[in-house]
């Protein structure tokens, strides 16, 4: 199972946002996409912030007591994603969700250009086929 790859295990770029875009667009593409959050890419592809639906809700919870929701991505964006290569081991990235708060994380390659997203379920599903294909049949 060691040589069980994160790239094996992902999801393509289901979602990812850019700086620019407004609030309201964000939300809009969280609730169709059904993930709790997604990547912030500059131009090149590379990864420089997260956005979750907790950042969202923050947002919009404050801008409810002031009747004004104006504000971009980069305004509420988390600026320092925690990211994981394609290659890295899937056990590996259980270790570290075990000790980290992310149920989530971009998935970089090795030009960290963002490729796809990787979530606990994702990682769940990949030792659970790799067990039942190591696990004798009784």
């Amino acid at each position: 199972m060691e040589n069980l790859q994160i790239l094996h295990c992902m999801s393509g770029k289901s979602i990812f946002f850019k700086k620019e875009m407004p609030i309201e667009s964000a939300v809009t593409k969280l609730l169709v996409s059904k993930e709790i959050g997604g990547p912030v890419l500059d131009d090149r592809g590379h990864v420089i912030g997260w956005l979750s639906e907790q950042d969202c809700l923050a947002k919009m919870l404050a801008a409810s007591y002031y009747c004004e929701l104006v504000a971009l991505v980069e305004d509420v964006m988390v600026n320092t994603p925690l990211t994981v290569k394609a290659t890295m081991s899937i056990i590996d990235l259980a270790q570290l969700m075990l000790s980290a708060k992310p149920k989530i994380y971009p998935v970089v390659d090795e030009n960290n250009k963002f490729i796809g997203l990787i979530s606990r379920k994702d990682v769940l599903a990949g030792m659970s086929k790799q067990f039942n294909i190591c696990s004798p049949v009784m």
